[in-house]
Parts: structure tokens; C-alpha cells; sequence
């Protein structure tokens, strides 16, 4: 398989700018596409990810709240694998 050259990487601030100059619809993707340096391909993919995500800026607390709780839970595996684990090569030592 042939590696795959890394592209540019463009900010989140840069990319919402440019979705908005989009969205307003005062110039094609096409003038967009050209005046940013950008694939007419890439800023359609960045406009739907902006319409499919959008509405998780204004969900607030709630999608915070579940991320903290995966956080926690994330962490509480963590610690008790570092118990096992410890528990292991105290086990392995003795014998």
C-alpha cells in the first residue's frame, strides 16, 4: 500500500470562518475554494460536518456532563488495571 502524504491542517477558528463565508452564500464554494487555498471537495465536507455537528455547541451541560462521566469511568478502569497489574508482579515476585 502506498503511504498517504499527510495534507494541511487547518484550524478549527479557520474552518468555521470559511464554513460561515459559505453558508452566507454571497460566493460560490468555487470563490471560496479559490480565494482560501482549498479544495472545493474539502469545504463541502467541513459545511456538512458543521451542519451534522452544529447543534451539539448549544447542547451545553449536557454534553459536558457525559463526557466527564466517560472521564470518570475511563479513569476508574484505569486505576483498577494498575491494581491488577501491581497485584500481578507482587504475585510473580513471591514465586
Amino acid at each position: 500500500m502506498a503511504k498517504r502524504k499527510p495534507g494541511k491542517r487547518y484550524t478549527p477558528r479557520f474552518k468555521f470562518q470559511v464554513v460561515l463565508e459559505i453558508l452566507v452564500g454571497q460566493k460560490t464554494i468555487g470563490q471560496i475554494a479559490r480565494a482560501y487555498g482549498v479544495h472545493p471537495i474539502t469545504l463541502g465536507q467541513w459545511k456538512k460536518d458543521f451542519l451534522e455537528r452544529g447543534p451539539e455547541v448549544f447542547a451545553g451541560t449536557q454534553a459536558v456532563r457525559e463526557y466527564e462521566q466517560r472521564i470518570r469511568e475511563l479513569e476508574r478502569l484505569v486505576g483498577q488495571k494498575e491494581v491488577e497489574i501491581a497485584l500481578l508482579k507482587n504475585f510473580l515476585t513471591e514465586n
